[in-house]
């Protein structure tokens, strides 16, 4: 009965809060191709501004929650998947701040009020609940995007777009993977929450344009840090 129990409060708080995963995801699967600029590095999209937009969202509310999780996590492989985040969304991150000027698109300072929602829930879990929580709400946002991002690989004309999304494939699958590593993932209610999104209002999944002249939030890399921006190869 405690087993069910538990398992029934996952599945309301998961199917409340964790779908879509990152900014504009609902932009990007399903917009048209209309042109917004033709740039020297091939046509640019509304799907491809989106995004670009998109990750650098991801990164605002995932990057703190690999803090959080470095500093609450219960087990191993929580400690080990917090690292993955800090170090793959800073990476992310660095691409995203490099690009955005150059294809004239202005990146978001805070993520949206959902994702701003999944880091308010893992600061209030505790001990064991907050392991279950951040493994499993991150198993299913990563999951969400992981179809998306391959979409958008294999459709934009747009260079600095495409390496943006090799950098990101590789790096949300390697989230995903850490996160099923926990052992705690459960599948069954993750899959079909990722299946069988909540519809929320378009203000809830938006993260807000900053005010002009704010100063770019920078997600620092870690000391030891693994990933490399794809964007280097571009300087």
């Amino acid at each position: 009965m405690g087993t069910l129990f538990v398992g029934g409060a996952l599945t309301l708080t998961l199917s409340a809060l964790a779908y879509p995963s990152m900014l504009g995801l609902d932009t990007v699967a399903t917009s048209g191709d209309r042109i917004i600029a033709n740039t020297q590095w091939g046509p640019f999209t509304e799907s491809d501004r989106a995004f670009v937009v998109a990750v650098r969202a991801a990164g605002l509310w995932e990057y703190p929650v690999g803090q959080i999780g470095l500093q609450k996590g219960q087990s191993k492989g929580v400690l080990v998947a917090s690292q993955h985040l800090i170090d793959g969304h800073a990476a992310l991150d660095e691409t995203c701040r490099k690009i955005a000027p150059m294809l004239n698109v202005v990146l978001p300072n805070i993520a949206s009020p959902q994702q701003e929602g999944f880091v308010t829930t893992l600061k209030a879990d505790q001990g064991k609940q907050f392991d279950v929580d951040f493994a499993n709400i991150l198993r299913m946002t990563h999951g969400s995007i992981f179809n998306t991002v391959a979409k958008v690989r294999s459709t934009t004309k747009n260079t600095l777009v495409r390496a943006l999304a090799d950098q990101a494939n590789d790096t949300v699958l390697d989230h995903i993977t850490v996160m099923e590593k926990t052992g705690l993932v459960d599948f069954d209610t993750t899959l079909f929450t990722q299946t069988t999104p909540p519809k929320l209002p378009q203000a809830d999944t938006t993260a807000p344009v900053p005010p002009p002249g704010q100063p770019m939030v920078v997600l620092t890399p870690p000391p030891n840090a693994t990933s490399t921006p794809v964007v280097r190869e571009y300087e």
